[in-house]
């Protein structure tokens, strides 16, 4: 074989090997293409190539295609420099967020925060599912509530915060709870958090707590936690017990806030415990000296003391000498002489003087007097304010005063009707023994 033929024979030879493996390679990428199928949505591990100067980041696929991740789509907090948040060389897992053209830089847009959002609303799941506490900082005080950030936006409604009322939400703002979660919807990207159902469940065992441990009759210590129209609640360390109005003091009082306030600690007396229906009552006043323990040292009888009227009735008037204690001054106390109405001589809310007649602590009881401090009036100033006596009365007393006596024997003077009847006999018929 010539030299020539050798050449031609080896030409052919190279030029089929070329087109083979010409065809091999192509072969080769459509199998590629063919085999991974990458769409919007999808998760896929790659690894960290290069920062750009737009601060994007580069990222070889395991599929072997490149896409970037723009510095927005990075993380779940604000980036300024990608390098704080991943390294060249790391292995990181994103989500295809779309898919560009062959003639723009990369061939696909990446997210590596979507993915780790994705992760943070799996694990909330898990944690909603198994009942579970979670921590988070309150970040923002927003209409009708506040939001935490968990690596996702999570609402507390205003409502959700606490036990009490808040009028003031930013009170709560920096601060970091325990929350439960009370609503989640991945989806719809949903996370409402609540932390007044933990605080509820934590009072519902301090209630049952000191609830046995309170005995009827006991004394405890408690703060004024709320004032109302009808009495005080207490907190006794886990349930609250109310002081109803009639209960504060001995003296009557028209509301509570008269002798008690919000945040001041009292002693008081356990009167009643309800332990199903959780109700406690309680009294301020039975651990208060009462008013009539010393009444007597303090009214003496005989005394003059000064009072204010409280109460009028159709008997006479009832005087408060102090708070607590009313004596009575009886219609027929008032004055010298006669009282049809006690209107006519005193007034509700006048102060008056008054003599102490008598005290009776046991019964709490006090006589008193207005006319013993005044002087008797004379005579005739008596007859004239004596009230007018009935007239069949009147005509009997005349008729007394004018009848003489029949026969006085200690007076000389006294006659009776036969002495006069045998005189005027004498004068008309003559002397009996003068005719004989």
């Amino acid at each position: 074989m010539s030299d020539k033929e050798k050449n031609e024979i080896e030409e052919v030879e190279s030029t089929e090997e070329e087109s083979a493996k010409v065809e091999e390679m192509e072969t080769m990428s459509d199998a590629l293409d063919a085999s991974v199928e990458i769409k919007p949505g999808d998760i896929i591990e790659g690894e960290v190539l290069a920062f750009d100067d737009d601060k994007n980041v580069t990222v070889g696929l395991d599929t072997g295609h490149e896409g970037y991740i723009p510095v927005r789509e990075l993380s779940l907090n604000h980036v300024t420099d990608p390098a704080e948040e991943v390294e060249i060389g790391e292995k990181i897992r994103v989500t295809v967020i779309r898919i560009v053209s062959d003639k723009e830089e990369g061939g696909f847009i990446l997210s590596k925060k979507r993915v780790d959002q994705r992760e943070v609303w799996d694990k909330l799941q898990e944690q909603y599912d198994n009942d579970e506490i979670i921590e988070a900082e309150v970040n923002q005080v927003v209409k009708g509530g506040v939001t935490v950030n968990l690596g996702v936006r999570g609402f507390v409604p205003a409502s959700q915060l606490d036990t009490r009322f808040v009028s003031d939400l930013s009170e709560f703002k920096g601060n970091t709870y325990e929350f439960k979660i009370i609503e989640i919807d991945p989806e719809n990207r949903q996370l409402i958090l609540s932390r007044r159902a933990l605080l509820e469940a934590e009072e519902e065992g301090k209630r049952a707590e000191a609830l046995a441990e309170l005995e009827e009759g006991s004394t405890v210590t408690g703060t004024v936690v709320r004032l109302t129209d009808f009495g005080a609640f207490v907190d006794l360390g886990g349930i609250d017990g109310l002081v109803h109005i009639s209960e504060i003091a001995h003296e009557h009082i028209a509301h509570p806030e008269d002798k008690l306030s919000v945040g001041e600690e009292i002693e008081v007396k356990v009167l009643s415990v309800d332990e199903e229906r959780e109700r406690v009552s309680l009294s301020a006043k039975e651990l208060l000296k009462g008013p009539w323990d010393t009444v007597e040292d303090d009214f003496p009888e005989g005394s003059v003391v000064t009072g204010t009227v409280k109460r009028i009735v159709d008997f006479g008037a009832f005087v408060e000498l102090k708070p607590g204690v009313e004596g009575l001054v009886h219609i027929s106390e008032m004055a010298h002489k006669h009282v049809e109405t006690p209107n006519e001589v005193v007034s509700e809310g006048e102060e008056i003087e008054v003599k102490i007649l008598s005290v009776d602590q046991e019964e709490q009881r006090v006589s008193l007097s207005v006319k013993a401090l005044e002087d008797a009036p004379a005579a005739s100033e008596e007859s004239e304010s004596t009230p007018r006596q009935p007239r069949q009365r009147r005509q009997k007393r005349q008729a007394e005063v004018r009848q003489p006596s029949l026969r006085d024997e200690d007076d000389d003077s006294a006659f009776t009707i036969g002495d006069q009847l045998g005189d005027q006999l004498k004068g008309l018929f003559g002397d009996s023994e003068d005719e004989e």
